[in-house]
């Protein structure tokens, strides 16, 4: 583990699951293959810090972790277009429920999660489902259930409150189940 080549070999094996999770949180292909630079490149200046009291693998994640927040940061400084287009998105979630607040139309039955998690196609197509958030909630979501940032983290990092984390997660949630609902489950129910 000592030798460069070690540490080096590891990082390349490492990379395409650096960059997937870069791509997932950041939504900008630029970004994201220089976050995973960044974090090569502290890795392997810092190899003589990495102790093995855990694995590699969680040791540069959690680097990683710290390279997307800075970026986050760093893109959050930024006036974005983006943020008024998705405000007119979000409009539309409503959409869903009656003024009473019930579901217009009731959620279907999907069986046993646990069998289509064993699917591929089911994670290609839940990883298509998280794509196509729209950008606030996908990053809100995805600090929440994949970098597992607790909500103090992620209002400090996004700059919002602990109630808007909270109703920004509701909604990735729900868009997520309506869209698992439409592409797997329907299409499954119909077959």
């Amino acid at each position: 583990m000592n030798a460069p080549t070690d540490i080096a070999s590891m990082l390349t094996e490492l990379q395409p699951l650096l960059l997937k999770l870069a791509r997932l949180q950041l939504r900008n292909d630029a970004w994201a293959e220089d976050v995973v630079s960044e974090t090569i490149v502290a890795a392997i200046e810092g190899k003589r810090s990495f102790e093995g009291r855990s694995m590699l693998r969680t040791w540069v994640i959690g680097i990683l972790k710290h390279k997307i927040t800075d970026q986050l940061r760093r893109r959050l400084r930024e006036v974005s277009i983006e943020a008024q287009i998705e405000s007119g998105e979000i409009e539309t979630f409503d959409e869903l429920y009656t003024s009473e607040g019930r579901r217009v139309s009731p959620p279907m039955d999907w069986g046993d999660p646990q069998d289509a998690l064993a699917s591929q196609q089911f994670i290609v197509m839940l990883q298509a489902c998280v794509d196509d958030l729209p950008a606030s909630l996908g990053r809100v979501f995805l600090l929440r259930e994949w970098l597992e940032y607790d909500t103090a983290e992620i209002c400090k990092q996004l700059g919002i409150t602990a109630t808007n984390c909270h109703v920004m997660l509701y909604r990735a949630r729900m868009r997520l189940r309506e869209c698992v609902e439409n592409h797997w489950f329907a299409r499954r129910a119909a077959a």
